[in-house]
């Protein structure tokens, strides 16, 4: 007796409720992927960003010139916090109401408003990741198990099994698996990689506050 295995033929003989499981973790990979190459994009153009920001910033030229090119550019990372911090500082109304210290807290505070705002941009998404990676294997055992209820449930009204009824709905079954966990691998992978890469450019913009707020601080010291 032969049994058709295809994955075709397993997924569209499968019980309804295992066909939506099948269904859905399809869509959450399809979405992870989609979210991987973005978020990968993204942060491939953050570290470019910050590399070349930091190259003009310490090169020695004028701070009014690098923001006046940073306010046309601006954008994300390193460059906004720098915009945020130089346009609170010398900002011209508080420039002759305020102490130094003042407009010095003053900058300090709108550049870490800044930051916060950039580390909720690059943690987008991660948490949606982070689902599909813990949450996947377990709906696909769910489907599994349901597959294998059916599987001998069918059995009980037959008067002798053999391997060539059970196999069909054991593998149907075993595919919700192998689905869920298609769609966790590929998703925790990625969840760990994009984590590692935003604390790096987070601990890169943090670093780059404090030294600008440093050359803030000097700049108020009389010569």
């Amino acid at each position: 007796m032969n049994v058709n295995l295809s994955m075709w033929h397993l997924v569209s003989n499968a019980s309804l409720l295992v066909q939506f499981v099948l269904l859905i973790l399809l869509l959450a990979s399809v979405i992870s992927w989609a979210l991987i190459l973005s978020k990968g994009r993204e942060l491939k153009r953050d570290r470019k960003a910050q590399r070349a920001f930091e190259e003009r910033f310490w090169s020695g030229g004028n701070l009014e010139d690098l923001y006046q090119q940073a306010g046309r550019t601006a954008g994300t990372g390193m460059a906004a916090i720098f915009a945020a911090g130089y346009r609170s500082y010398y900002d011209r109304d508080s420039h002759f109401t305020l102490r130094d210290s003042e407009r010095l807290e003053a900058a300090q505070r709108a550049m870490r408003v800044t930051l916060n705002r950039e580390s909720d941009r690059l943690e987008t998404s991660l948490a949606f990741l982070a689902s599909v990676g813990s949450t996947s294997p377990y709906i696909g055992l769910f489907g599994t198990v349901w597959g294998i209820m059916n599987a001998f449930r069918a059995l009980s009204d037959v008067g002798q099994a053999t391997l060539a009824m059970v196999a069909p709905g054991i593998a149907e079954a075993l595919v919700a698996t192998a689905m869920g966990l298609f769609a966790a691998i590929p998703a925790v992978l990625a969840y760990n990689r994009f984590v590692n890469d935003s604390e790096r450019l987070i601990n890169g913009y943090d670093n780059f506050l404090e030294e600008f707020l440093g050359i803030l601080q000097r700049r108020e010291q009389p010569a």
